[in-house]
């Protein structure tokens, strides 16, 4: 019975969304592993397990996944895969890397712990789970955090909090995620660094992102490179009338994450969709 209090107390801080980050999900799971019972830990057919539909990665490390198979084959899986049950089968809450290298060990079943929790808290542990072990792409770090405050609702600073990373980093993530799709697939295959994708993520027109991005990858050139490029090309283009609210307008981009113009009075605030829009409003703590 002590022993079921610890765990229930564990989940009840976990899923404290005030408190939620990445070192008490880091927690999560070892104190699960401590106070489990044995009873509580049951082999369950690798077939019957479905990923968590939340998971961030996209890619796994081929030869990593490779090195933990054999350890598995020599030592068994060491910790049980923590999994909810739906409607046909299982899904996994933490362990699918797990999961993936007992499959390829040729293990018919792999130890598990059932724990009942709602699609949105599957969600919040597979994101912060994964940002903990910072082995992420950049990408599915960037698409981690926009669903993070999709997911709970909060403003970009109140997640650079719970993540433990700086207001600038998480806008620099989520930055590439404007880039057009061919840019953002030549960051995923590493052909353009993080450097390369923040510059390009900062220039407005689509098709010179792309053409920029074309030239980085053929004539290997560096952030340095397309900053003095870009400099160059700002110096010959015609000059503009100087306005006044410029600094304003760079403000609000910064707290917004998103174009803004002020022209006749008026503020002029781009968004992408309805989604972008009520980011947005929640920003500005504006309720529907």
């Amino acid at each position: 019975m002590e022993s079921r209090r610890a765990l229930g107390k564990g989940l009840e801080q976990l899923f404290d969304l005030d408190n939620l980050n990445v070192e008490n999900v880091g927690e999560f799971e070892k104190n699960l592993y401590k106070e489990v019972k044995n009873e509580e830990i049951v082999e369950l057919n690798v077939d019957d397990l479905r990923p968590n539909p939340y998971q961030p990665r996209t890619v796994f490390d081929e030869d990593a996944l490779r090195e933990l198979s054999e350890s598995i084959k020599e030592n068994g899986v060491i910790e049980p895969i923590i999994v909810k049950k739906s409607i046909k089968g299982y899904d996994v809450i933490a362990g699918e890397r797990r999961l993936k290298a007992s499959k390829l060990a040729g293990n018919k079943t792999i130890p598990a712990i059932i724990r009942q929790l709602s699609d949105d808290k599957m969600a919040e542990i597979a994101l912060l789970e994964n940002l903990q072990r910072e082995n992420l792409t950049a990408l599915e770090e960037a698409r981690a955090y926009k669903s993070l405050i999709e997911k709970l609702n909060i403003t970009q600073e109140q997640l650079a909090k719970k993540v433990s990373k700086s207001r600038s980093h998480i806008t620099n993530m989520l930055g590439l995620l404007r880039l057009p799709s061919e840019v953002q697939d030549m960051v995923q295959d590493k052909r353009l660094t993080m450097g390369h994708a923040r510059t390009l993520s900062k220039l407005k027109d689509r098709e010179e992102i792309i053409k920029m991005a074309d030239e980085i990858v053929n004539e290997k050139m560096t952030v340095r490179n397309i900053e003095e490029k870009s400099s160059e090309k700002k110096r010959k283009a015609p000059q503009k009338k100087t306005n006044k609210y410029e600094y304003v307008e760079d403000m609000l981009r910064e707290k917004l994450d998103t174009k803004v113009r002020i022209k006749d009075r008026k503020i002029i605030i781009n968004f992408s969709d309805t989604d972008d829009l009520k980011r947005i409003l929640n920003v500005l703590d504006v309720k529907e």
